[in-house]
């Protein structure tokens, strides 16, 4: 239990970082902060917010204001290319609508795991005998030579 409690609050002391400040020098701090708290305690932060800090000067990433979106082809698939204005670092995400992310599959979920036993072993069959054939009894062949 105190586990789960310690680690609710770092992600309300997270939540609180993220938060939209006026000063964009204030953001980037509280940002920076932010990402440092989380791979402390080794906390898995939403993509969501992952996609909206930049990872080379920690800003906050608001479209039109402290970053540029574009929209890109690349063989066949469709990407947003997203630009920080401050160090004009950029980053692409794949646009599918059909792409779920791991965090979001039912088989990443631990309270989707139904049976926590392990799979009983089958029976081999490798090699089955068919049905309409008799067994053959296997007779020990003799040393002897003649």
């Amino acid at each position: 239990m105190a586990g789960q409690v310690k680690d609710r609050e770092a992600f309300q002391r997270l939540s609180f970082l993220y938060q939209d400040p006026e000063n964009q020098a204030l953001a980037r701090f509280y940002c920076h902060t932010e990402r440092t708290i989380a791979k402390r305690l080794v906390l898995r932060r939403d993509p969501s917010v992952k996609r909206t800090l930049c990872r080379g000067c920690s800003s906050l990433l608001i479209p039109g204001l402290t970053c540029t979106q574009r929209q890109r082809r690349c063989k066949g698939q469709r990407w947003t290319v997203q630009t920080c204005l401050t160090c004009q670092r950029s980053q692409r995400f794949l646009n599918d609508p059909r792409h779920l992310l791991w965090g979001d599959r039912p088989e990443a979920q631990l309270g989707s795991q139904t049976d926590p036993t392990p799979p009983q072993p089958q029976p081999n069959t490798a090699n089955p005998i068919p049905a309409h054939l008799p067994e053959e009894k296997v007779q020990p062949q003799s040393s002897s030579h003649q």
